[in-house]
């Protein structure tokens, strides 16, 4: 059963988890967007996607560029989830995981470091 959450709520959780990124690298983020999005069309079963030109692989045709974004899938979320705690859990990993892509960490490393 999914937890049931209103999107206020969920997008207040996906904020408090942008909150647990370390100062030093937030001052670092730069032309990304955060979105919440009910569920990706391609793949519904995935809770994240960052979207754009990693930071290790900018040059110097990068500026001009649309925002990169990353998006976080309500929906999927919440029916992997069986309590809200969990759901606090998930969307922090989800967060912090997509992030990690801006920063050109890739997948096989972020398992590697407990957040894949």
């Amino acid at each position: 059963m999914p937890v049931a959450m209103t999107p206020d709520r969920f997008e207040e959780l996906v904020g408090d988890a942008l909150d647990l990124i370390p100062p030093r690298l937030a001052t670092a983020i730069d032309n990304v967007v955060v979105l919440v999005d009910d569920r990706n069309e391609d793949d519904p079963h995935l809770l994240g996607l960052y979207h754009g030109i990693a930071l290790t692989e900018r040059d110097s045709h990068y500026g001009g560029s649309l925002p990169d974004t990353i998006t976080v899938y309500r929906d999927a979320l919440l029916e992997m989830c069986s309590s809200e705690e969990e759901v606090v859990h998930e969307v922090a990993v989800t967060v912090i995981h997509e992030v990690a892509h801006y920063f050109g960490i890739d997948e096989d490393r972020l398992h590697e470091l407990g957040w894949g």
